[in-house]
């Protein structure tokens, strides 16, 4: 959550922090700022409430000539979005401004301490605290910014990505990490910081990767230095981005999500790509070839993961004891890491993230590490931070997700865990090698099959003007689609703000069934499995009770296509690739309702992509 773009270099700094801000504006939307160090000394604050636009409004008739500058857009934790909350926060004296992405947990302990030294705060926010903090050291022990840094950063509890820069010293910027992602990007006579990698990948593909506890000394003209919190030397690894200027435009389309749900096809064959060999007889996953004692001697699998993907999880549940017979548990991130858990060294713990940063869990990471489990991370992003606190794991290779709600990301999980699921499986001869060759067969066709659903998005597009004032929904699915039900509810929450629920179809009789009614619609994943006459009847109850059906059927079938209102039909694929298959609907359904109702798709209210911070 939350942006932060620093930039020093001869370039037109301003241009090029607003820049930064539009590529971060997925990550926080409630506010953006920007400080700029001007070439006469004076340090300029501008601020806005809203989005990156609103300040750029607000600076048409400002002084934004600098040397340097750092930025941000802001996702609210402490204190509502506002122009007095927006960051950058100046210290008393006004020599110093900061930018923070994170939570001081200790942050009133801290305030009421310095108050009583006669500080005096100008926000609601735990970053005005910190910058106070950093001003109130350095003058009180005469030492340096980065000293005052390293000092007050000892003294504060909590997460935080933080960017420094001082009035009296316009050639330096400051930054350090700890939970929260920071990348330093290293061009020709320039350097770029951000909270990822999306602001730099246009000037530079060299890029440093923080580590928790270091801190950066950025200055022109200088070689960049990393130290840690006691000062000493830390070791620099260059990386080199993967990422193209192209990924993070919409290419045409006139939304980010509409262009990465129909991006699907390519960023599977990118995630397929070389894991599927021999025309389908071997899947090759290079974490589970160099772990085998690992799976071998696995007793169980635990999977930790927050919101899509935990659905995604769940989906690895059904896929993982299904094809290696390793008991499996699914836990969400946020409760595994208070719940206790009793872990030993031959438990598996998969942990997933898109972002490969979410706070919660990060902390699950730690703590499966620390009880001697094995930990393998599932991410999207290259060099962040959880593919570097685990002992091994596979990067699911679809590309920058723009879009808050997630779409080729869950499909690339779940892809993955597929994947994982079936090299597992052979390693540990619980699936033929006729099962992987069948299985390896239908995998390397789908994103041919993905092509063939989103040819049905003209058919949703007419079907969501039906629904577009729907109050609620409820979404049904047995066995495999249990979990699509429960994303295709989460992703039309999401944009439209329409409520919804997803639940097993059995269990309809159990509560749900109560509210079905002509008003409340209800969106059945049906496809031809081993559960397909269970979900009949369950489709006949809500018939019964006038509800409106909108039914996710494999093509040719009959049956429901009798009794639901609308049908749409999917290829035959097998039971467990049908949640790729069935999901492409789900996620068009829920765009095209959203757009209707003149949503943000891209940027729904009060939601970020990545939850960086408890």
């Amino acid at each position: 959550m939350c942006g932060i773009v620093g930039y020093i270099g001869d370039g037109n700094v301003y241009d090029v922090l607003v820049k930064g801000l539009h590529r971060l504006e997925y990550r926080g939307y409630d506010s953006a700022g920007i400080a700029l160090v001007a070439p006469d000394g004076r340090l300029n604050l501008y601020k806005a409430k809203g989005k990156v636009s609103n300040l750029e409004d607000y600076c048409r008739d400002k002084d934004l000539r600098a040397k340097a500058g750092i930025a941000h857009t802001r996702w609210a934790t402490h204190g509502e979005p506002s122009d007095s909350n927006a960051h950058p926060h100046f210290s008393q004296d006004g020599r110093i401004a900061l930018v923070h992405n994170g939570t001081i947990e200790n942050y009133k302990l801290l305030k009421d301490a310095l108050k009583q030294h006669g500080c005096t705060f100008h926000s609601e926010t735990d970053t005005e605290v910190l910058v106070q903090l950093i001003e109130y050291i350095k003058i009180n022990n005469d030492c340096s910014l980065l000293d005052a840094v390293r000092e007050a950063l000892k003294q504060v509890v909590g997460a935080y990505a933080i960017a420094v820069i001082e009035r009296d010293h316009p050639d330096t910027i400051i930054a350090a990490r700890k939970s929260s992602p920071l990348v330093i990007g290293i061009g020709d006579k320039e350097t770029f910081l951000a909270s990822d990698a999306t602001p730099i990948v246009e000037y530079t593909k060299n890029v440093v990767y923080l580590k928790d506890g270091e801190v950066a000394v950025i200055k022109r003209d200088e070689p960049l230095k990393l130290v840690d919190l006691e000062n000493k030397d830390c070791d620099i690894d260059i990386r080199t981005l993967e990422m193209s200027i192209s990924q993070l435009e919409k290419g045409g389309y006139p939304h980010f999500m509409l262009k990465e749900i129909f991006e699907q096809p390519n960023t599977l064959r990118d995630c397929i790509r070389g894991r599927v060999v021999d025309d389908g007889k071997r899947i090759l996953i290079n974490g589970i070839l160099d772990n085998k004692e690992k799976f071998l001697n696995a007793k169980r699998i635990v999977i930790v993961a927050c919101g899509t993907s935990w659905h995604a999880g769940l989906l690895g549940k059904y896929l993982l004891q299904d094809m290696t017979r390793i008991p499996v548990e699914v836990e969400y991130a946020s409760e595994f890491r208070y719940s206790n858990p009793v872990l030993d060294d031959r438990d598996i713990v998969i942990a997933i993230s898109q972002s490969g940063e979410t706070a919660d869990t990060l902390a699950a990471v730690e703590i499966a590490r620390k009880q001697g489990a094995f930990v393998y991370g599932v991410s999207n992003v290259v060099g962040s931070s959880i593919p570097r606190e685990t002992d091994s794991g596979t990067y699911i290779h679809v590309g920058p997700e723009i879009g808050v709600a997630s779409t080729k990301a869950f499909t690339g999980q779940v892809m993955v865990l597929t994947m994982l699921a079936a090299a597992i499986g052979q390693l540990r001869g619980t699936l033929a090698p006729e099962q992987v060759a069948e299985l390896g067969k239908y995998i390397i066709r789908i994103p041919d099959l993905v092509t063939k659903v989103l040819g049905l998005a003209p058919q949703i597009e007419h079907l969501s003007l039906i629904y577009t004032y729907a109050r609620n929904f409820l979404y049904l699915g047995r066995g495999y689609s249990y979990p699509v039900a429960l994303e295709g509810a989460l992703k039309l929450k999401e944009i439209s703000y329409i409520h919804a629920e997803g639940y097993p179809a059995a269990e309809m009789k159990h509560g749900p069934i109560a509210i079905i009614d002509a008003e409340m619609p209800s969106v059945i994943i049906a496809p031809n499995d081993h559960l397909y006459e269970k979900i009949v009847n369950n489709v006949q109850q809500v018939k019964s009770r006038e509800g409106s059906i909108i039914a996710i059927v494999t093509e040719g079938d009959k049956e429901i296509r009798e009794l639901a209102d609308h049908v749409l039909e999917v290829p035959a694929v097998p039971e467990c690739l049908t949640p790729i298959i069935t999901s492409i609907p789900l996620q068009l359904l829920s765009y095209y309702i959203a757009i209707n109702k003149r949503k943000n798709v891209d940027m729904p209210r009060n939601l970020a992509k990545s939850v960086t911070v408890e």
